[in-house]
């Protein structure tokens, strides 16, 4: 088996992605794995190394807000071939990392049960294939029971410290992991922290879980007392230590989420520029990670692409554009302060400065879209020209086609929508209405100013609007009537004086 990116995956290894946590610290009504880094849920970037590594299956452990957590995880494998299983498992209530793992024991029951386990956190997006391959091979390599990954950090705080068998330094066996909350002043004093990823061999996990008990402080079966189990049953228990600790990152914090975002969208900057791509200033420049960029396009300063946006060879996307859920081709220009959403725009074409293209918009080759021009569920044609302050929506436009500035398809009647089809080589002039439902022939041409309400024959002329009437003088004898008016003293004004509520009584009588 391998996976998408054509990388081995590791025979007889199941994988437990634990994705079951609140994440308190957060301070979130979302749950952890659910917020975004790069414009994808966290827990994705563990699902994602899980199913490259798996050559048995990889099971997945939600828990707060788990219908939530469920469906970004089966919109994220649905359709992904050749690829481990994943299953889902719910883990009901919330006692521990031991216990959540123990939930996946049916996942992976059988004849052919994974020879070995590898434990992930879906809130450690940072980490690394290379990575985990070396903490695969080091289990391996040192017949350990257990092999977990370790960082040395300048202020371990809240972590869980590795405690190793005294005096063998950095490459001794790890006897014991203490939680924080649970770790004596001496405990503490220790910078190796657990990063929350093992590997256990097939045969000993399961078995070592249904012994755990939750003998803390928070009454929860931990997965770090199997370490502590198996240090008393004779077992050999390593660790291999990170030598960057950005990958052992740990996102529990907003701040750890910030810090985590930040490494991810450098390394997505470099990756792109290695592959070709230009970047004038590439830290303005915010590129997330479902994102396909090809090769000499250049980005200016503050563009921004997001979602499943893909850009096409040789572009140029000028400052101040984003671009989000939109499919770009070959030799596109983008001026800027562009916002474009769920589009599609073909080869040569140019747009900008200030377009807005709203859902549904396809701009085809050569066509060109100018200056504050908002677009949605619009097809413009080959070659057309929607140039100035112009709306186009629930149109279909030709080859060829004029719009001038300031037309306005007028779509909506207050209830419903309706759809302006406009012919190939159409000229509409400028500040025309097209009342919808209404089609225009090809080669019509609707003069300047005019409210089109019904439809327009091919090659027809279509003028409507009130005819020009010229007063001769007019504005002459207009003129003087201001300046004597102007000329004239004002006269002084009284104020009557009050009457008598008996009196208004009479008068209206």
């Amino acid at each position: 088996m391998t996976d998408q990116t054509g990388t081995k995956a590791v025979p007889g290894l199941g994988v437990v992605v634990m994705a079951a946590g609140q994440g308190t610290r957060m301070r979130s009504n979302q749950a952890k794995v659910l917020h975004r880094i790069a414009g994808r849920p966290m827990v994705l970037y563990a699902l994602d190394l899980a199913r490259r590594l798996a050559g048995h299956s990889v099971a997945v452990v939600v828990g707060h807000q788990a219908e939530q957590v469920r469906a970004v995880l089966q919109a994220a494998i649905a359709g992904v071939a050749d690829a481990a299983p994943v299953h889902i498992v719910e883990q009901r209530q919330q006692l521990g990392t031991g216990h959540a793992v123990l939930q996946t024991r049916d996942v992976f029951a059988g004849k052919k049960a994974p020879s070995a386990y590898l434990i992930l956190n879906g809130d450690t997006p940072l980490l690394q294939d290379t990575t985990v391959r070396e903490l695969l091979r080091a289990h391996q390599s040192s017949g350990a029971t257990v092999t977990m990954l370790t960082v040395v950090l300048a202020d371990p705080t809240g972590y869980g410290r590795v405690v190793r068998r005294q005096g063998a330094g950095e490459s001794g066996d790890v006897i014991k992991i203490v939680e924080h909350r649970d770790a004596s002043p001496d405990e503490r004093a220790i910078h190796e922290i657990n990063v929350g990823t093992y590997v256990v061999d097939g045969a000993f996990l399961f078995a070592a879980l249904e012994k755990v008990q939750p003998h803390n402080a928070q009454g929860e079966y931990y997965l770090t007392d199997i370490v502590d189990m198996a240090v008393r049953q004779g077992h050999r228990v390593s660790a291999l230590q990170l030598t960057s600790p950005d990958e052992g990152l740990g996102v529990n914090t907003r701040r750890q989420l910030a810090d985590a975002e930040h490494v991810i969208r450098q390394a997505i900057r470099r990756r792109w520029m290695d592959a070709g791509v230009t970047m004038i200033d590439p830290a303005s420049t915010w590129i997330e990670a479902g994102v396909t960029i090809g090769k000499d396009t250049v980005l200016y300063p503050n563009v921004t692409l997001e979602g499943t946006t893909t850009i096409g060879e040789g572009c140029e996307l000028r400052s101040f554009t984003r671009v989000t859920n939109c499919a770009v081709g070959n030799q596109v220009t983008v001026l800027d302060h562009c916002v474009f959403a769920e589009s599609q725009i073909e080869s040569h074409a140019t747009l900008g400065p200030f377009v807005h293209l709203r859902p549904g918009v396809l701009i085809r080759q050569k066509a060109k879209v100018g200056n504050f021009v908002e677009m949605k569920k619009t097809e413009l044609g080959e070659g057309s020209k929607a140039n100035h302050l112009t709306y186009l929506g629930d149109a279909t436009i030709g080859k060829g086609v004029n719009i001038g500035a300031g037309t306005i398809t007028c779509n909506y009647d207050g209830v419903h929508k309706y759809k302006t089809i406009i012919g190939n080589n159409v000229f509409l002039g400028s500040d025309t209405q097209l009342i919808a439902p209404v089609t225009i022939g090809d080669g019509a041409v609707i003069a300047a100013g005019t409210t089109v309400t019904e439809d327009v024959p091919a090659d027809a002329l279509t003028i409507a609007r009130v005819s020009q009437v010229n007063r001769d003088g007019w504005a002459a004898r207009r003129r003087a009537l201001l300046v004597k008016d102007a000329a004239t003293p004002a006269k002084p004004v009284t104020q009557a004086a009050p009457s008598k509520r008996g009196s208004n009584k009479k008068k209206r009588r």
